[in-house]
């Protein structure tokens, strides 16, 4: 199944990085979130790539371009260099499809710029690229390809610390909840869809905005509840706390390996 990766963003939240580098680029541990997004897909058996690109893609198609297997895996070093033996492969078998979608183009308008890459498929997949889950792919995919809907997504808890406030009509607070504990969810950019979608999406619209309505009109929307580790990389100090996850060893969203432990290089 092929997977879309909106790749196109400024990154504004995340200045710190914007400046040199696109935000899927930005590092956790030794590779950028972008490897670990497509290594997670790739793991359930999902290798062809689709990748929608706009600011600074010119770092993304180099990383790939220029990437270097030995740094990233163990290998035979023989005859003083002019060997190499790789022990260990990341992305040999990915195919990766690498379209200009625009600089200032929205969701919606980078996923109608590769409409025709998937038009022919029964579903595709979907990611925002800037959060990480160990959400079940198989599980997701089983129970939305078992459905007539057009599209589904992932539903998690919001990890941010604010707060919900109820008032009634005179600003008098009637309740204030920790936003972890009033049951909202929110999206949390896994999608899968089928192509009959880009029906709903008209131009210049934010694909979860006005086409998901549409689709909830029709009831053709559905969301999975994931209640396992979710977390998104938007800005400074969420990307720290990710690092952090990650030079602690146990990593969640590490579903490739066993009890999902990162070797440390």
């Amino acid at each position: 199944m092929k997977v879309i990766l909106f790749c196109g963003g400024l990154g504004m939240r995340m200045r710190e990085y914007s400046e040199t580098v696109p935000k899927p680029m930005v590092p956790i541990g030794y590779r950028p979130i972008l490897w670990h997004v497509m290594k997670y897909y790739a793991h359930f058996g999902h290798k062809d790539f689709i990748l929608c690109l706009g600011y600074k893609a010119d770092v993304i198609k180099r990383y790939f371009l220029e990437y270097n297997e030995c740094m990233s895996n163990d290998f035979v070093f023989m005859n003083g260099g002019k060997e190499l033996k790789l022990l260990h492969s990341d992305i040999d078998d990915w195919k990766i499809t690498f379209v200009d979608t625009g600089l200032t183009s929205n969701i919606g308008m980078r996923i109608k710029a590769v409409q025709k890459y998937i038009e022919h498929e029964k579903m595709f997949l979907a990611n925002y690229t800037d959060c990480l889950s160990d959400v079940p792919l198989p599980k997701l995919i089983e129970e939305f390809e078992q459905t007539n809907n057009l599209a589904s997504f992932v539903a998690v808890k919001p990890r941010a610390t604010f707060h919900l406030i109820d008032m009634d009509g005179g600003g008098v607070v009637k309740s204030i909840r920790h936003v972890a504990k009033a049951g909202a969810r929110i999206n949390g950019g896994f999608f899968v869809l089928r192509p009959e979608l880009f029906n709903y999406i008209r131009d210049g619209e934010e694909m979860v905005e006005k086409p998901f309505q549409r689709l909830i009109t029709e009831r053709k929307l559905m969301a999975h509840l994931h209640d396992g580790y979710w977390a998104c990389m938007d800005t400074f100090k969420e990307r720290q706390e990710l690092e952090d996850v990650y030079s602690r060893g146990v990593v969640p969203w590490a579903v490739w390996n066993n009890h999902h432990e990162i070797e440390q290089k």
